[in-house]
């Protein structure tokens, strides 16, 4: 009979210094500052995630989440050091001198450059872990973006197409001179007021939720050709990204599907194959034994399921 002992000598070693690293300063340091950039960003990354896509609060999210992280960067310092202090001094941590010289274990001190643990964990974490957060925001969410993205939020006909601005939807068209000449653009002022009093005097329109839904509607019912101009706005914001999780997984799903081994792939079988994969949660509703009866009505088959 063989007799656990325990782990080995290197795996005790490897817990020992894992334990070490838990109950350093500079573990608990970045803990808690992950833990308030994660909170102060947390709502909007909830709501660039989800599916049916409001972009207007979005985008006041993403200004509210600049602005916090900002005020973080100006006067959030003593705070957080207040909290990484008192979370130590309450589990018996060394809190280092922040006057005194960092010294980095893992680098010989006749390479390191000389600095004090306030410089160390001020700007070389604190600010530069702010400032990667508000450059990717500023990056990503800039002013010709956000306007992009509020003036799309106008075709929504949520709510009886509450959110309807004439005059966004006519700078949304400035944004595609290559699609709207300074002729369309007069045209489709015009044809903006005819169209949204159709749209919220008509019951066929009266229940839509995004701009996918009202495209369809719009084929069905003739009306995009009653309105060449805003159907053609509504297929330039089909056409953007905007639910940027969205695009994200169903790439990631298409690395899977269609990998080394797959790569002759027909374009219909993968569509078809993502679309289970990306809306895994609405297809594990169904029983198997209704997609077993489906796939046994299409055709006469010799094996019964």
């Amino acid at each position: 009979m063989i007799i656990d002992d325990g782990p080995k000598y290197g795996q005790r070693g490897e817990a020992k210094n894992l334990l070490e690293l838990m109950l350093s300063f500079n573990f608990v340091f970045c803990l808690h500052l992950m833990r308030n950039i994660l909170g102060a960003t947390d709502e909007l990354s909830q709501a660039l995630q989800r599916k049916d896509q409001d972009i207007v609060n979005a985008m006041n999210l993403v200004r509210l989440c600049k602005l916090q992280l900002q005020t973080m960067r100006q006067s959030g310092w003593n705070s957080l050091i207040d909290e990484v202090t008192f979370f130590c001094a309450k589990h018996d941590i060394d809190v280092p001198n922040m006057d005194d010289m960092f010294v980095d274990k893992g680098r010989s001190r006749r390479k390191a450059q000389e600095i004090t643990n306030l410089h160390r964990y001020r700007v070389e974490l604190y600010y530069a872990v702010l400032d990667m957060q508000l450059q990717e925001l500023n990056s990503r969410f800039n002013e010709t973006n956000t306007e992009l993205l509020l003036c799309l939020a106008c075709l929504s006909p949520n709510d009886l197409f509450s959110a309807f601005n004439k005059q966004k939807l006519l700078r949304l068209a400035q944004l595609y001179p290559n699609e709207f000449s300074t002729i369309d653009i007069m045209a489709l002022e015009i044809q903006l007021d005819t169209y949204i009093l159709d749209m919220r005097t008509s019951g066929e329109f009266s229940e839509l939720k995004d701009i996918g839904d009202l495209a369809k509607r719009m084929i069905e019912t003739k009306r995009h050709n009653v309105y060449p101009l805003v159907y053609l706005l509504i297929t330039l914001a089909l056409t953007l990204p905007v639910a940027t999780a969205s695009v994200e997984r169903a790439f990631s799903a298409m690395n899977i599907l269609k990998n080394r081994l797959r790569n002759r792939m027909g374009e219909q079988w993968m569509n078809d194959s993502l679309i289970v994969y990306i809306e895994k949660d609405l297809f594990n509703n169904i029983d198997n034994e209704v997609v077993m009866q489906r796939y046994q009505c299409m055709k006469t088959r010799k094996g019964q399921l």
